[in-house]
């Protein structure tokens, strides 16, 4: 099976596994699977660190490539299909990283690993819940 990880998901997998939810650990430590990201992941955590709402030390984009090498996934690409389809998706998802994520999930035929309530409700893709 294919997951797409929610930012946070895949955050909290490297930094705080705890947060994540038994149903998704277990998916998370499946050898079977096949594990996802957007870069639009990538743009989100490091949008944060620029904030100051998450560390990635000691650089943020170093943290990235160390994670990507310690923990890789594979790359849900960011196609002209998804950004057309980031628009036909569920209008509740104004945040346009969000309507990113759930578009890549449907291009690419992937379930999506969240906690976030709101995309948990999400009725254009399969959805893993981490709670």
């Amino acid at each position: 099976m294919g997951f797409l990880l929610d930012t946070h998901i895949w955050l909290w997998s490297l930094l705080d596994p705890d947060r994540i939810g038994d149903s998704a650990m277990h998916a998370l430590r499946s050898r079977e699977d096949e594990f996802h990201l957007s870069p639009i992941n990538v743009w989100e955590a490091l949008l944060l660190a620029e904030r100051g709402r998450v560390a990635l030390d000691p650089d943020p984009h170093r943290w990235v490539r160390k994670a990507m090498s310690i923990a890789p996934v594979a790359e849900a690409p960011l196609t002209m299909d998804v950004a057309l389809t980031s628009r036909t998706v569920d209008a509740a998802y104004q945040d346009p990283a969000d309507r990113f994520i759930v578009a890549t999930a449907k291009v690419h035929d992937l379930t999506l690993v969240t906690a976030d309530a709101r995309l948990l409700r999400c009725r254009d893709v399969e959805v893993l819940p981490s709670r």
